[in-house]
């Protein structure tokens, strides 16, 4: 038997440590920004700027100039998603009201790993690399719940593989680019309303005698496609003072053209041409960003800190699912919109050894309340972070932070006029993120 080669190897072991991790996206949409630790505790305010450790690899790998000679950064967070559905008159497409449960709650205990590596090659150059999971969700709900041929489980993992650069152009003045490399794994299941549909096909009387009626013969879907994308990520920074400075960045976006299987179960015969196993391809995106920073030490245990970042999520106009013959097993219009993050934050430097940090953050949602959906029911965010490092030693140091995101409630008008009927009602969630961080310098 071939021995495994030694890439082989550590894209085996990337797998087992990513895949399977990610739960709900804790930034809007399906991003996910908690990257490291040290920068949860400020709600990610300044993270362009602070390049407090190697981590910065991530949000501004001009930062990588401000380190010392070699840094390893091992960062997790413990993420915790709660939503509830409340139903509102949700109907079939014949205006009965669908039956089934609130779906329980979605979401569930999630991990999200993150490591980072920095080195100085000469006074002036580093070089770095970041593994971690820029973009990702899942919701799951119970398989008899109100919405069910709307959404059962959604699943977006991502590996993001991040080799970069920093360039010391001057004292005042940081340059810095990386290449991302990034796998995209997803999943999208549903039931299937097999009787509303035979309905639509033959007739009422044509299923009743072939007890294929609505809302009794649910059929089930699922599809999974897989890609890998390359972009990369630009960013500099500014020192005007020896107090202040200033960060800009840019991550690309990412295309990706997902490849897999549509796999159907519990289908009747009468539909089982219609409902058929195939190859499909779905087009999609990860998009680009622009992130502003800056940070102030105010005094000798004070620093402000400051962020602004703009999403372009608008690129993401529709899911769409097509198999081996052309036939659109999906096409679920998105419309989502452009965003804004704004975060304000502050460090404490309460001893030597013991830094104190806070933050908060209002993100934007990219849906609106006539293209929201059940598979990502998101809605604006507001953020309320502390968090605490503490130097171990001379060269190690180990963080801590808290997070609760507050949810807008997020109301939902799904699928009128279809086979998956029509889903009424409103969401009511929010986000715990416990995240910790070792740091250790060379």
């Amino acid at each position: 038997m071939r021995r495994p080669t030694k890439l082989e190897r550590i894209y085996a072991v990337l797998t087992v440590v990513f895949i399977g991790s990610t739960r709900l996206a804790n930034a809007s949409g399906y991003a996910l920004i908690d990257q490291n630790a040290s920068g949860a505790g400020n709600a990610y305010a300044g993270a362009a700027a602070v390049a407090e450790d190697a981590s910065t690899i991530f949000f501004n790998p001009a930062g990588m100039s401000y380190l010392p000679n070699s840094q390893f950064v091992a960062s997790g967070q413990a993420i915790k998603p709660t939503a509830t559905f409340d139903n509102n008159n949700s109907k079939t497409i014949g205006s009965t009201n669908l039956r089934g449960g609130n779906g329980g709650d979605p979401g569930d205990w999630g991990f999200l790993p993150n490591f980072y590596y920095a080195k100085a090659v000469s006074d002036s150059i580093h070089l770095g690399l970041g593994v971690n999971s820029p973009f990702g969700l899942q919701t799951q709900y119970e398989n008899d719940w109100v919405g069910r041929y709307q959404a059962l489980n959604s699943k977006l993992q991502t590996i993001n593989i991040n080799p970069s650069l920093s360039f010391k152009a001057y004292d005042w003045l940081s340059l810095g680019a990386g290449i991302n490399i990034q796998y995209a794994d997803t999943t999208l299941s549903n039931a299937i309303d097999q009787g509303t549909i035979c309905y639509g096909k033959l007739g009422s009387a044509s299923c009743n005698a072939l007890k294929l009626t609505p809302q009794n013969n649910d059929g089930n879907v699922s599809i999974k496609g897989d890609d890998w994308g390359v972009g990369y990520n630009l960013g500099v920074i500014f020192q005007p003072l020896e107090t202040t400075r200033i960060g800009i960045a840019y991550r690309s976006r990412i295309n990706y053209t997902l490849k897999g299987n549509a796999s159907f179960s519990n289908i009747a015969t009468l539909l089982a041409s219609k409902f058929q196993n195939s190859a499909v391809t779905a087009d999609f995106i990860a998009p680009d960003s622009v992130s502003s920073s800056i940070v102030h030490q105010l005094n000798s245990q004070w620093d402000l800190l400051g962020d602004v970042t703009w999403t372009h999520w608008s690129l993401f106009k529709q899911l769409k699912v097509v198999n081996s013959t052309g036939a659109i097993l999906n096409n679920q219009i998105e419309n989502w919109q452009d965003t804004m993050r704004y975060s304000v934050g502050a460090s404490y430097r309460y001893t030597e050894q013991l830094k104190l940090r806070v933050g908060s953050a209002y993100d934007q949602t990219p849906t609106t309340n006539t293209t929201r959906t059940a598979r990502i029911p998101d809605n604006n965010r507001v953020w309320m972070s502390l968090g605490a490092n503490y130097k171990l030693s001379p060269s190690s140091s180990f963080d801590a932070a808290y997070t609760h995101i507050f949810v807008d409630n997020a109301s939902i008008n799904q699928g009128a006029g279809t086979a998956a009927g029509q889903l009424q009602g409103s969401y009511n969630s929010s986000i715990d993120i416990i995240s910790f961080q070792y740091t250790h310098t060379f």
